[in-house]
């Protein structure tokens, strides 16, 4: 488990990564400027950075600058952006970035980033730092993340399934019984809804397993479970 910051102007992309980040097991903080980047850097130092190079206040190059001339860069910094030149990725990088990546960021681009970021560790010794959690603009992240940084994943028996199955079962016979009379949008979207949570229930929450069952990136997979309004974090109880 790592501390990583993920510093961001676009709440979308903060959430997004926080939540896969999160479900790795990481401690994830998230910054929307570069001031709050200033400030949760002054109280501590990350394991590792993800810094947007475009931002409304201080932009991500000046700010890996600002922590390199005062001694701050002791830590991996990844850059990113959607609209950067190929010398503002090399700048970036002559500066003290460890890599750049392109929005949008390929999920297996950004966990192969993300450690190798980690598997270079800090550049001067230092003691353990825990960030606190951030408040964030959305409480369904909360529900996501859980307060160690991910999801709580315990070994769980065949018959613990089983045991949180029947409701399940219960409501997908409810669910074909009723669903008949909607239209067809609505009916599919009840159908993805009981089929997700019969997923999320049987994998106690494990994003990275359902995703494998369902056959979605993980990426694709948060977003359909919010259009959806599918709660991860609450099935992940019933589940475990």
């Amino acid at each position: 488990m790592a501390n990583i910051l993920v510093v961001d102007d676009e709440m979308g992309i903060r959430e997004l990564l926080s939540e896969i980040l999160g479900d790795e097991g990481h401690v994830v903080t998230a910054a929307e400027n570069a001031q709050q980047a200033r400030e949760f850097r002054q109280g501590g130092v990350p394991d590792l950075v993800l810094l947007d190079i475009w931002m409304p206040d201080t932009d991500g190059v000046t700010l890996l600058k600002e922590w390199q001339r005062d001694g701050l860069l002791t830590m991996p910094v990844i850059m990113m952006s959607g609209h950067a030149t190929i010398d503002t990725a090399v700048e970036a990088t002559r500066i003290g970035a460890l890599n750049f990546l392109e929005k949008p960021i390929a999920l297996q681009k950004l966990l192969k980033a993300v450690q190798q970021g980690l598997s270079q560790g800090p550049k001067t010794a230092r003691a353990p730092t825990l960030y606190p959690q951030p408040v964030t603009a959305s409480s369904e992240l909360n529900d996501v993340v859980a307060p160690g940084g991910g999801f709580s994943s315990p070994a769980s028996s065949e018959t613990t399934h089983i045991a949180a199955m029947p409701s399940v079962a219960v409501a997908s016979e409810s669910l074909f019984s009723s669903s008949f009379g909607l239209p067809l949008r609505e009916a599919r979207d009840a159908f993805e809804r009981a089929y997700f949570e019969y997923h999320l229930i049987r994998e106690s929450g494990s994003m990275t397993r359902v995703a494998e069952k369902t056959g979605l990136e993980r990426t694709h997979l948060y977003r359909k479970l919010k259009q959806l309004g599918v709660d991860p974090g609450k099935l992940s109880k019933k589940g475990g």
